[in-house]
């Protein structure tokens, strides 16, 4: 069996069915069926269940599918650092970042690409669970998130580099502060607020922070929407429909006149921020690169 047999699998597994599995590949049916056959015989399984025309896959195809998948991305990525030993920093660096760290990109993107001028870049935007996900397939190798990750993997070890913590500062509409010139609020002026909260199926992680700091100082917030995107939310604050609490970097991205952020006057508490990546994986020289530039 050889790395063209198991792209050849691959793709069937992809298709669910032989004649678009040879159709993406570029082929006829018949030769991909009888390739099919061949590693089925040598394996001494069978690989699919024919269920009509879909195939679905059996245990020993299950296995394999891991298997290959695996061998491909060491191949590929062992290619990749070959290849690498002779040019400059290129390519296309696919990174993914949760709602919430979207906003601290687009700056040092910028930057990166004066010193780095062939890198572009696909970036993925999700949850914890999803990021981490793609991060598990090779669909992106860098995440930057809020931490803890929440989506920590027994099967995965994770490097981890923090970056400089991100304070929190409470959103709230202009109109809704009696003194234009107030600088600054405290999160006991937070308890009559009806309160907007940044919280996705599975990553509560920032909802709870701000929850228990609330109770800290002595109430509960009056929450009327837990939404998982930022723009919503902060739409809805811009509406006069509530207040909510961001870490402060989140708002770069949203000049907007009718919403003022204040930092809290008696509550220091921060968000923690970091870049990921796998442990015991290549990454290529564009990634290093973009982590050092990160984080200067």
């Amino acid at each position: 069996m050889d790395l063209r047999q198991l792209r050849y699998f691959l793709a069937i597994v992809k298709e669910g069915q032989i004649t678009r599995a040879a159709k993406a590949l570029n082929m006829e049916q018949p030769p991909l069926s009888r390739q099919l056959k061949l590693m089925e015989e040598e394996l001494g399984v069978t690989l699919f269940d024919r269920d009509g025309k879909r195939l679905r896959l059996t245990h020993a195809g299950e296995l394999l599918r891991q298997k290959a998948e695996s061998l491909l991305h060491q191949f590929n990525e062992s290619m990749q650092e070959v290849k690498e030993l002779d040019e400059g920093v290129q390519g296309v660096l696919s990174i993914g970042a949760v709602v919430s760290c979207i906003s601290l990109l687009p700056q040092r993107i910028e930057t990166f690409r004066e010193k780095y001028p062939e890198v572009t870049f696909r970036i993925w935007e999700g949850d914890h669970f999803l990021l981490g996900e793609q991060l598990e397939k090779r669909s992106v190798e860098l995440i930057v998130a809020r931490l803890p990750f929440e989506a920590s993997s027994e099967s995965q070890s994770y490097a981890v580099r923090p970056l400089p913590s991100d304070p929190f500062v409470v959103v709230i509409p202009g109109k809704w502060l009696p003194d234009p010139a107030q600088e600054t609020i405290r999160m006991q002026e937070l308890a009559d607020f009806p309160f907007l909260t940044l919280k996705t199926d599975r990553t509560t992680g920032m909802h709870d922070r701000v929850v228990t700091e609330c109770r800290r100082h002595g109430f509960e917030p009056r929450i009327i929407c837990e939404c998982s995107s930022v723009a919503v939310i902060i739409a809805m604050v811009a509406a006069g429909l509530g207040a909510t609490v961001l870490p402060k970097s989140v708002m770069t991205a949203f000049p907007l006149p009718s919403i003022r952020t204040l930092p809290l006057s008696d509550a220091d508490f921060q968000s923690d921020v970091g870049i990921l990546w796998l442990n015991n994986r290549y990454l290529s020289r564009a990634a290093r690169r973009f982590i050092d530039h990160f984080l200067e």
